[in-house]
């Protein structure tokens, strides 16, 4: 999801990650005006670094609803994708336990 910034004739001028005063309105990556707002400023790059952030943290708190509810063992996950969850869990409980912000896709 996107945070939309339109000028004073109602067209797509930006889009952020989190809200700000000239950006509230939440549009999908997906929305048609979004997706054409992407197309003319080429920035498919960023829209898609957001959207497999997003993903990964999905996929993440999917794991670990699974294991929780004993569907799956953790251990039964390929080595290397245990690798990575436990080192962003790591990751994001270090910069949880510090007085900074963690912005949710982390």
């Amino acid at each position: 999801m996107f945070y939309v910034e339109r000028d004073g004739e109602g067209k797509i001028v930006a889009l952020h990650k989190t809200p700000a005063a000239s950006a509230t309105e939440q549009k999908s990556a997906m929305d048609e005006e979004v997706v054409a707002f992407l197309n003319e400023a080429g920035a498919w790059g960023e829209a898609l670094a957001f959207s497999d952030a997003a993903t990964v943290r999905v996929i993440e708190d999917l794991v670990d609803l699974l294991v929780r509810k004993n569907l799956i063992n953790f251990t039964e996950l390929p080595e290397q994708a245990q690798q990575r969850i436990k080192a962003r869990q790591s990751l994001r409980e270090k910069i949880a336990s510090t007085d900074l912000l963690v912005h949710d896709i982390i």
